[in-house]
């Protein structure tokens, strides 16, 4: 659990604490998260696509286990956990006290620390060829930065095209991608629209999961029905629906006061301030039809990144889509 790992981290790199065998547990800890076919899609995936920045793994390689040094912890922390970088939100708790109990218990070094660099998208490819009978492949185009209009719209497009399954080890065949894609193969398989938006970029693209054998058709099925909505086939009634359910997403996720908590202090650390629910529901209402076809375009006409994971065979490479 990567969220395991962190609080390991903060607890592990206070001075006196630190020693190289609490550094390799954490580096163990922080490998074995890795080994997901999700994750290791989406590590490669960022890999390929960016030249900086969120190039970068969230977790230890291998090759780097046994040889990170308190030193080197000890550097990261004091030129990172700085109070510039820190925003602190309280829920039931009286700013007085959320004050004090910083006052008391956090000693932030205070500074801007070191200038993070922007990420630059460049569009890329890996491939993970292995013996796997299935074949994970994400292809996407960079989007837009989070709490930007276009990123709202293309969060409507993930939801017109079919943002997963609702229910534990279902298809979402009620989905548009997933109904495209079935109309050709029948072999089981897996389909959903990716989308991610960081504070200075954003992917969007597709997912998929799928028999070796057909990999090729279901990736391309799946892109050519994102391309039928960039070409302005697309209704207002699929439009609200998306909308709708985009919604009832976002509220679900923070209805609950860890969800909320975890909503405020994203947006505070990301943008420097917070927007409420209805603001946020406000502005899903205000993508018109015309933004989610552009989303579509966008991504049709992007550069294209994309990885690969499985018995790769029957998988289209990125210049043949």
């Amino acid at each position: 659990n990567p969220l395991k790992a962190s609080y390991y981290l903060w607890d592990k790199v206070q001075p006196l604490q630190l020693n190289s065998k609490n550094v390799v547990c954490l580096e163990l800890c922080c490998h074995k998260c890795f080994f997901t076919y999700f994750t290791d899609v989406l590590e490669n995936l960022h890999a390929a696509a960016y030249r900086n920045a969120l190039a970068n793994s969230l977790y230890c390689p291998d090759y780097r286990i046994g040889k990170v040094t308190p030193d080197e912890l000890h550097y990261f922390v004091q030129n990172h956990f700085t109070s510039a970088r820190m925003a602190l939100i309280g829920l039931g708790v009286s700013h007085p006290v959320l004050k004090q109990v910083a006052e008391q218990f956090l000693n932030m070094r205070g500074g801007l620390g070191l200038p993070g660099a922007k990420a630059k998208y460049r569009g890329g490819e890996i491939r993970e060829q292995n013996g796997d009978s299935l074949v994970h492949a994400a292809l996407v185009a960079e989007s837009a930065a989070t709490g930007s209009t276009e990123a709202n719209a293309f969060s409507v497009l993930q939801y017109v095209l079919g943002a997963g399954p609702y229910v534990k080890r279902g298809s979402n065949p009620t989905s548009s991608l997933y109904q495209a894609v079935a109309k050709g193969v029948h072999q089981p398989f897996d389909v959903s629209a990716f989308n991610a938006s960081y504070s200075d970029s954003g992917l969007f693209g597709i997912y998929t999961i799928s028999q070796a054998a057909a990999a090729g058709e279901v990736i391309k099925a799946a892109y050519n029905q994102v391309k039928t909505i960039a070409q302005g086939n697309l209704s207002n009634a699929d439009v609200q629906a998306a909308k709708n359910k985009l919604k009832a997403g976002y509220l679900m996720s923070v209805e609950t006061s860890e969800g909320f908590l975890d909503e405020v202090g994203s947006q505070a650390l990301g943008a420097g301030s917070y927007t409420p629910p209805a603001t946020v529901l406000q502005q899903i209402d205000s993508i018109a039809d015309a933004d989610v076809v552009n989303a579509a375009k966008k991504f049709v006409s992007g550069r294209k990144s994309m990885t690969a994971s499985g018995n790769l065979g029957h998988t289209p490479f990125v210049d043949e889509l």
